[in-house]
């Protein structure tokens, strides 16, 4: 299938990254207006909002949620490009989408709805009662228990049809308003085959006439973490090309770095599909087996590029 067109939610207002801690640290919401007028001029969709906390900043939910009434109409002050609200937290949400006003800046999106959520039911009232577009996550599968992380790409699949039941009998959602998170793993670090369960997923539901229609979402950073700083981005822009190829129309990722889709000859791509290929068991071997091999593959792609691995979330 052809290539959609990729939508950028900018993910810089995130305690990750060092501007957005000093902006959390000094309450500064010119900081944040800063950031998202820097994102939105570079073309994002939506705006990711998470002041949780990271390895860097310790974050008590009290702060979240005092935060968030002043933070949200100052960001809705500086741009127009729609919010999207990221936390496991109900509360989170509650608050955030109190302070959120569509009439200014469009549908806010609600991220994320999964199985191991506690208040569920709940978050899928706030889908409903504040008209949001959502994004469910498809890498956990239901159980008595709550959640479990899906190590195979039909247990994706099923949590996929299920939140979309879900939320068209509680929330009356339509495919449209649904974005699919099929789950992205570092790519040198894949022991468990994650990367290719997802890309099995996300064919398993392209391919469900009855979920026709949703949209597809990966935090894009998370995949080439830990591999040289100057081939990173090019990892990131061929993982796009084949799952673009799938279906994949939204991504979580740094504007600032223009994330795109390389051509489908792209040498690099090439490669990157070989690699994958080589993480998928052969025979008797364990996933772990294939994993190595599928990581030994991506270090040879990175083997010529010899810059700093600096951390990028830090900036």
């Amino acid at each position: 299938m052809p290539i959609p067109k990729l939508n950028i939610i900018g993910e810089l207002i995130n305690n990750s990254y060092a501007r957005a801690r000093r902006a959390f640290t000094d309450r500064d919401v010119t900081k944040y207006q800063e950031l998202a007028k820097g994102q939105s001029a570079l073309g994002a969709a939506y705006l990711t909002v998470n002041l949780d906390g990271t390895q860097r900043i310790s974050v008590r939910a009290e702060e979240m949620l005092e935060f968030l009434p002043e933070v949200v109409p100052a960001l809705q002050e500086a741009t127009t490009t729609p919010l999207a609200f990221d936390n496991p937290s109900v509360d989170y949400h509650r608050v955030a989408l109190a302070h959120y006003d569509a009439s200014k800046s469009g549908r806010p999106i609600l991220n994320s709805l999964a199985a191991s959520r506690t208040h569920l039911d709940e978050m899928i009232g706030l889908v409903k009662d504040h008209d949001t577009r959502v994004v469910v996550m498809a890498s956990e599968y239901f159980t008595d228990e709550g959640g479990s992380q899906c190590l195979d790409p039909r247990d994706s699949h099923s949590a996929a049809k299920r939140f979309i039941d879900m939320l068209a009998t509680q929330a009356d959602r339509q495919p449209d308003d649904i974005i699919i998170d099929v789950g992205l793993a570092p790519v040198g670090a894949d022991t468990y085959g994650l990367i290719n369960i997802g890309l099995d997923a996300m064919k398993l539901i392209t391919a469900d006439p009855d979920l026709k229609g949703v949209h597809f979402i990966v935090g894009l950073s998370n995949f080439a973490w830990g591999t040289p700083k100057g081939v990173r981005e090019q990892l990131e822009n061929a993982y796009l090309t084949i799952a673009g190829e799938l279906g994949l129309d939204y991504a979580l990722a740094n504007v600032e770095k223009q994330p795109a889709a390389l051509p489908a000859d792209d040498p690099l791509v090439a490669q990157l599909r070989d690699a994958l290929e080589q993480g998928r068991r052969q025979g008797d071997e364990t996933q772990e087996q294939a994993g190595f091999r599928q990581a030994e593959a991506i270090m040879a792609i990175c083997a010529a590029n010899k810059e700093d691995e600096d951390d990028d979330w830090d900036d």
